[in-house]
């Protein structure tokens, strides 16, 4: 079975991006750094692209230059079990970056993530619909998603 692995492409900032990815993230690691081009005096050639693992989850980094921009059409989800987790994703990823909606935010490299409680599913696909609704209306006024905030528009 072949392996889907996401693709970013960056202007210049394949490495730095890769490297606070893998210092935020457990279980992940710098694979193999492929360079071209030529050295400056005393520099090693630069960087091309960057394979790296975040928690498992292969990726390559491209340095192509500033002809391709990344958007919110693509965007990394993390499921979060609670919102210790979600506060400490937010807080490490938003260093340098903007904030957006919904649990939504893109970091200093233009990267979009998603910082989703797992429990979000529990109250916007709830079996009740009225507290369906009523989540989904909170976490439309949300920034950053707050679990218990969630949870006391789906109780009502």
């Amino acid at each position: 079975m072949p392996k889907i692995q996401p693709f970013l492409w960056f202007d210049s900032e394949a490495e730095a991006a890769a490297n606070f990815y893998v210092s935020i993230f457990p279980n992940s690691k710098i694979g193999k750094v492929m360079r071209s081009g030529e050295a400056k005096a005393g520099e090693a050639p630069p960087v091309l692209t960057v394979a790296f693992e975040l928690d498992g989850q292969e990726v390559v980094a491209l340095n192509g230059g500033s002809y391709f921009k990344l958007n919110e059409a693509f965007s990394f989800v993390i499921n979060c079990q609670d919102q210790a987790e979600v506060d400490y994703y937010w807080e490490k990823l938003l260093e340098g970056g903007e904030p957006s909606h919904c649990g939504w935010l893109k970091d200093r490299f233009g990267l979009s993530w998603q910082v989703v409680p797992t429990q979000l599913h529990d109250y916007v696909g709830g079996p009740d619909p009225e507290g369906a609704k009523r989540a989904m209306a909170a976490m439309m006024k949300m920034v950053k998603l707050d679990v218990q905030a969630l949870k006391a528009a789906y109780d009502g």
